[in-house]
């Protein structure tokens, strides 16, 4: 007789193995050091002092040397020094997501759901009667055979067109986003890291497009005084530095990835923690970091009325509460009827997953 033996729980058999514990807080310092595999070690063997993470059994150096056996970790060749490899930059989005989306499963196609049905490639709950040109694989068995019982009774029975009914499936819409992360000086100044927030924000979008909606595309786009487009791979490397905010060099290029993707359904997500401050004209630049720069904010305005026509929105992300900024993001999110939320570095993740899921809840 089989049965159900019980035990006496013991939470230490629950708790992760001590290489493992160590390395979601190595990923973690890695987002912090920009990649920087040394200092992220020396915060480690800090941490280590003062909490004790490792024992008897286990220390830093273990750690290190199973870093290097499992593939997380490289001596460079050339300079000697140690570097994270591939796998170590995909763990790191992994943890991104799971900290900022939750657990979300790997599916084999799109899955931003849009308010009606049809030949879609996902089941739904409803069924309909058959039609000429559905597919056989859509058909609800069960229900057609109790039609046909039903319609023709069961000692002479025969199943009919007029019997068959198909799962009601939803359509899934493909969506073609622009991400843009504002890396000028300011998002590490005034006593705040800004840069850190946003660059897990992205590495979480990143492995949730590639691992939930694989046909959607991810175009991830860095502005400062100019605006450059950076792979998935270089998120964790990704630095502030000495630059003023040049917001209409980063939307042209947006625009421009944008507009050669295919997909209808297109979308801005920018993040940012001020004004734009900074215009490009030919090798020259201008420059104003003291209020509202007129010059510069008619052509930013001028960018978001060109993607309202476009169908673009855009959606802001202002990783600051000042006051004084509310006025700026206000007139740029009325010109092109897009949103904005006034986030903070605690809740960035959230606000724009959120709208991330929503936003493919539509079709044209």
């Amino acid at each position: 007789m089989r049965g159900i033996t019980f035990s006496r729980f013991n939470p230490d058999e629950n708790q992760k193995p001590p290489f493992q514990k160590l390395l979601d807080l190595f990923t973690q310092l890695l987002t912090y050091t920009s990649g920087d595999v040394s200092e992220a070690l020396q915060w480690l063997t800090q941490l280590d002092k003062e909490y004790n993470l490792t024992g008897k059994d286990y220390g830093i150096g273990d750690f290190i040397q199973e870093l290097k056996e499992k593939g997380y970790i490289r001596e460079n060749e050339e300079s000697g020094n140690i570097e994270i490899t591939s796998k170590t930059e995909q763990t790191i989005r992994k943890n991104a997501l799971e900290e900022i989306f939750g657990r979300l499963k790997k599916t084999t196609s799109g899955n931003h759901n849009v308010h009606r049905s049809g030949m879609g490639d996902e089941l739904n709950a409803e069924t309909r009667p058959f039609r000429f040109g559905d597919s056989v694989d859509q058909l609800d068995v069960t229900a057609s055979i109790r039609n046909a019982q039903i319609n023709h009774g069961i000692d002479s029975f025969s199943i009919h067109q007029d019997d068959l009914e198909v799962k009601e499936t939803d359509f899934k819409t493909q969506t073609s986003t622009a991400l843009m992360i504002d890396i000028s000086h300011s998002m590490i100044l005034y006593g705040e890291d800004r840069i850190t927030p946003a660059k897990k924000v992205a590495m979480a979008l990143s492995e949730l497009i590639t691992t939930r909606y694989p046909k959607d595309t991810l175009d991830i786009i860095v502005f400062g005084n100019d605006a450059w487009q950076i792979e998935i791979k270089d998120l964790p490397y990704l630095e502030v530095g000495p630059y003023h905010t040049n917001t209409v060099a980063g939307l042209e290029l947006a625009m421009d990835l944008l507009r050669r993707r295919r997909n209808p359904n297109k979308q801005i997500f920018m993040i940012t923690d001020g004004k734009p401050t900074c215009l490009k004209t030919g090798t020259q630049y201008y420059k104003n970091s003291f209020g509202l720069d007129r010059k510069i904010l008619n052509r930013t305005l001028n960018l978001a009325a060109q993607c309202k026509k476009l169908k673009i929105p855009i959606t802001t992300f202002m990783v600051a509460t000042d006051p004084w900024l509310q006025q700026f993001v206000q007139e740029f999110t009325e010109t092109n009827n897009g949103k904005a939320f006034f986030s903070g570095t605690d809740n960035l993740g959230q606000f724009l997953f959120r709208d991330f899921e929503s936003g493919k809840r539509k079709f044209y």
